[in-house]
């Protein structure tokens, strides 16, 4: 599973994916940032996976250097490292990650 395209918009601070088997995700900044899949957010490297922690679906982290989306890097063929304005730079997002990532309700049901 791949996207197809990925737009940020900085006013509405989301993150848009069109995956290749037609699936639409929207994503806040706030999301993103907490679901930061590096071993600093998540808490160390024996706290790494490939799924997000449950916990970043119910956080909402204020506006802030934090949060608001400086650029998108790729990462390879596989995945995105956003880079923040507060300098984090550290997440890498797989695809396989991004996508478990979806917070619409068909993606949490699963």
């Amino acid at each position: 599973m791949k996207p197809t395209s990925i737009n940020a918009n900085r006013e509405k601070k989301t993150m848009a994916v069109i995956w290749d088997d037609g699936h639409a995700s929207q994503y806040t900044f706030s999301l993103l940032r907490a679901g930061c899949p590096c071993a600093d957010c998540r808490g160390g490297h024996d706290r790494m996976g490939s799924t997000p922690d449950p916990a970043a679906f119910d956080a909402h982290l204020p506006d802030s250097p934090a949060t608001r989306l400086k650029t998108i890097v790729p990462v390879g063929s596989y995945a995105i490292t956003p880079v923040w304005e507060d300098g984090h730079d550290a997440g890498i997002y797989s695809w396989g990650y991004l996508r478990a990532l979806c917070p619409c309700a068909d993606c949490r049901k699963e």
